[in-house]
């Protein structure tokens, strides 16, 4: 009986420690690739080829005033890093691309999402426009989220929203040698 109830302890240990280890695992990944950016175009975009130039305009807030005004800031800043990066390539002779977008929609992670794996995102509507023209060519909705510890924080929702609008532009132009 002993034995048994010795058994059943380290049985119990083991699932337990299973948990344990997948999250240091997620939060082990989590540090390196950072916050996901996902995308998901409202209106088609057509190709991107002709823009050279990005600017990027201020955020505004969507969500009742409730989105932080860090979070506006540091947005478009992290979109003009995340272009630098990206490798696109910029000239002066092609036409300038304008993103302008708003904050509809932001989580933070609660106390019961650190007990179980906190969940945080930023939920953006972001419009591609023709600088010389101020036509829309392109509208998305871009998330920036997270679901492990290391990438909480504005900053890291900021870098996701970066990350979905860096692959939305690059989806839309023509791969490099072709």
């Amino acid at each position: 009986m002993k034995n048994a109830k010795i058994i059943l302890l380290l049985m119990a240990a083991v699932f337990m420690a299973g948990g344990c280890m997948s999250r240091a695992l997620k939060e082990s990944v989590g540090a390196v690739t950072g916050a996901k950016g996902v995308y998901r175009e409202v209106d088609r975009t057509g190709s991107l080829a002709a823009y050279q130039n990005f600017e990027v305009a201020s955020f505004t807030d969507d969500f009742k005033g409730q989105a932080p005004r860090a979070l506006l800031s540091k947005i478009p800043a992290e979109i003009q890093k995340a272009l630098k990066k990206s490798e696109l390539p910029v000239g002066k002779a092609g036409k300038t691309l304008l993103i302008r977008g708003s904050v509809f929609y932001f989580e933070k992670a609660g106390a019961m999402g650190q007990a179980f794996g906190p969940f945080e995102e930023v939920i953006t509507t972001v419009e591609l426009v023709d600088k010389g023209t101020d036509e829309v060519i392109g509208q998305a909705v871009c998330i920036g989220r997270s679901t492990q510890t290391v990438n909480m924080g504005l900053d890291k929702k900021a870098q996701g929203v970066a990350k979905a609008v860096v692959k939305w532009i690059k989806s839309k132009r023509p791969k490099e040698g072709k």
